[in-house]
């Protein structure tokens, strides 16, 4: 007589489950992301480091005399670019070591903030909204591991990136000692360290990545506002920002080590929030919970763009929050660099009036809004390519709406909300200036300049659009676009690009507004452009397949 026994596999799995530590699984979930991101990560590293090493060899190129450095610390030495760069360091002896710090560390510390945020939440929050982390959490894995796996290697890619440079930057210019380039190094990676962590805990806010994303990208732009005005006026704002205490290093000046202990502890208290959020919440769920709908949909959602609008309604209304402070805060400080300029005549002689060095510096502004504006408008467009390939565009779809239809109502959300964040951006910064500068022609001027760059913006958008329709494997690639813009918007001045750099920017011909002609010619060609690409995009969604992950 035999007696039927049974299998003790599924209990001793259960047994692992409920007794296993919480982080269970974590090296299973590094080598995953690794593996998941062998592309990623590496474009992200090297694109990083290149941008800094391949840059350095320019400073004996354009600067190879002491005169010709300190004409250039001259001219950093306004509030204009302390707001822009950072606060100028050992510029009364303009080495290439303070070069390097001065116009190069800020904007290394918020491609790493981006990075960081960036990586963070499509390893934690995106895991948890597709489905995937519930899947895997009905295995042998902990509750802390995926938050512990996703950490561990976006932090490790931020240490890899401080060693490259550390490592790299001494031999392509000699004249960067290799502590100092310890320490540039330390200091950047310090920063997207911070970022990491607020990554971590925007995750475990909002059930949606969207959200969360936006909540980490706000807290880089807050970082960096603080950290601009607290550099032109009061230099307590400056020591709330982690971008901040990295400038204050002071690398190649005096090598300050003790700032990046304030950024090592709040990463601490980041990511011990984050790892206390997790223990108390549902997977799946987020800190605050999501409103209760109405029993029926309002009249709004009868369509396809009340539809695309109510997605998207909760971004737009968060970037036109973010434009607005945006440009009210840099608006305000036109005031500052005119009393610079009037107080300073040799700088008068070098750069112009104050007239001259406000222009300037407006459309510098003028273009980061843009640039901005830009960004929400390939979000937009980049929602339309995740309900289809989520699924819910076929539901849609299936009822009377039409392709064009239902994809025009995005792309239609994508176009107008560029034009209200310009608007809101335009007005702050027109409203502001005009006010410090007590003139009010400066209003129209500004508001004007600010409205010259939709069709820069407009024609980024519509590259998206076209990939989204002929070749959605490779929509985001329109990034690339973007990028190109703040480079040689932002950079070129700085790296001397040649004017066929320059010109093919979408951003260029309206670049020297205020002060400037506009290139007229310039911006119908994209205006045109724009709607070739639109509709190329629009019938090639319309008679590809639908595609779904």
């Amino acid at each position: 007589m035999s007696v039927a026994t049974a299998d003790p596999r599924p209990r001793q799995h259960a047994a692992a489950r409920s007794g296993g530590s919480t982080l269970t699984g974590t090296g299973t979930m590094i080598r995953f992301i690794l593996r998941r991101d062998r592309v990623r990560l590496p474009i992200w590293i090297g694109a990083i480091v290149l941008s800094v090493v391949g840059s350095l060899p320019a400073f004996p190129e354009t600067y190879p005399t002491a005169a010709d450095r300190q004409a250039r610390a001259e001219l950093l030495n306004n509030p204009a670019t302390v707001a822009l760069t950072g606060p100028g360091y050992g510029t009364d002896d303009y080495t290439f070591g303070a070069m390097t710090a001065n116009e190069l560390l800020g904007f290394v510390a918020i491609a790493m903030a981006l990075m960081s945020v960036l990586l963070m939440v499509r390893h934690t929050r995106a895991e948890e909204e597709t489905g995937r982390t519930e899947l895997l959490r009905a295995g042998v894995l902990g509750r802390h591991a995926t938050t512990t796996a996703a950490f561990t290697v976006v932090a490790g890619a931020n240490l890899l990136i401080g060693l490259l440079l550390a490592v790299l930057m001494p031999p392509t210019l000699a004249e960067l000692s290799p502590s100092s380039s310890l320490l540039f190094g330390a200091a950047v990676a310090s920063v997207g360290l911070v970022f990491t962590g607020v990554g971590a805990l925007a995750a475990q806010v909002t059930e949606h990545a969207r959200a969360a994303t936006g909540l980490g990208a706000a807290a880089v732009g807050v970082a960096f506002a603080l950290r601009a005005i607290g550099d032109v006026g009061n230099a307590a704002l400056s020591w709330i920002s982690p971008i901040g205490w990295a400038q204050r290093t002071q690398v190649y000046v005096d090598d300050r080590w003790w700032p990046l202990l304030l950024s090592v502890a709040l990463t601490a208290v980041l990511v011990a929030l984050a790892f206390a959020t997790t223990s108390r919440r549902d997977v799946g769920a987020g800190l605050v919970p999501p409103r209760a709908g109405h029993p029926r949909a309002g009249a709004g959602l009868s369509s396809p763009f009340g539809l695309a609008m109510r997605l998207q309604r909760g971004g737009l209304i968060g970037w036109g929050v973010g434009l607005l402070v945006f440009g009210l805060a840099y608006g305000s400080l036109a005031s500052s660099i005119e009393e610079f300029v009037s107080d300073n005549s040799a700088l008068q002689d070098m750069l112009g009036d104050a007239d001259t060095l406000i222009d300037g510096f407006m459309a510098i502004v003028v273009l980061m809004l843009a640039l901005l504006a830009a960004a929400y408008g390939l979000t937009a467009v980049l929602r339309l390519r995740s309900e289809e390939t989520a699924g819910r565009a076929e539901p849609v779809l299936a009822t009377a709406v039409s392709r064009v239809r239902f994809a025009g109502s995005h792309i239609a959300v994508a176009l107008g909300g560029s034009l209200l964040l310009m608007l809101a951006g335009g007005l702050g910064l027109a409203v502001t200036a005009s006010l410090a500068l007590d003139d009010a022609s400066v209003f129209g001027t500004l508001f004007g300049a600010s409205m010259a760059h939709l069709p820069g913006i407009w024609l980024v958008i519509a590259i998206a659009v076209a990939l989204v329709g002929l070749a959605p494997q490779l929509v985001h690639l329109s990034w690339v676009v973007l990028t190109y813009g703040v480079v040689v918007g932002v950079l070129g001045g700085f790296f001397q690009f040649p004017d066929w750099v320059t010109k093919i920017s979408p951003f260029e011909a309206a670049s020297h507004l205020p002060g400037g002609d506009p290139g007229k010619v310039a911006l119908v060609i994209m205006v045109v452009l724009a709607v070739a690409l639109l509709g190329i995009g629009l019938l090639g969604f319309r008679r590809r397949d639908l595609t779904t992950t």
